[in-house]
């Protein structure tokens, strides 16, 4: 699935002036992007649990969440995180298991979800402190 969604849209917070890139958005893509969000923490949620990465990187993904408005009604968004919990990605209409991700890049689950993990701490770092 495209790199797993380009890594669960951690690429929409890499490098970028968030506050200018939300003004800029609509309220549909706000919602994606809060969705692709809480997917993603339910996805590292996932992954701690099954003992493959730390708690840091979900910190740094509530961090982020806390810095999209949310949609005023958030049950998909808390959809999205369930079904992250139960290690699926879900993210522009696409959903897809961790496994078959991982054994799609000839690489174990584990690596997969370190990589995600390191890729929301790098987003972490550019971070307002």
């Amino acid at each position: 699935m495209r790199n797993l969604v380009r890594v669960s849209l951690t690429g929409l917070f890499l490098g970028a002036n968030l506050a200018t890139a939300f003004a800029q958005a609509t309220p549909e893509q706000m919602e994606m992007a809060y969705n692709a969000a809480r997917n993603q923490l339910g996805v590292l949620q996932y992954c701690q649990e099954k003992g493959y990465t730390d708690g840091g990187a979900i910190e740094i993904q509530s961090k982020m969440i806390a810095l999209i408005p949310a949609p005023a009604d958030t049950s998909k968004a808390e959809a999205a995180e369930a079904t992250g919990k139960q290690g699926k990605v879900s993210a522009m209409g696409m959903e897809q298991d961790i496994a078959t991700s991982a054994k799609a890049q000839n690489i174990s689950e584990e690596k997969l979800c370190q990589t995600m993990a390191d890729a929301v701490k790098q987003a972490g770092a550019q971070l307002p402190q």
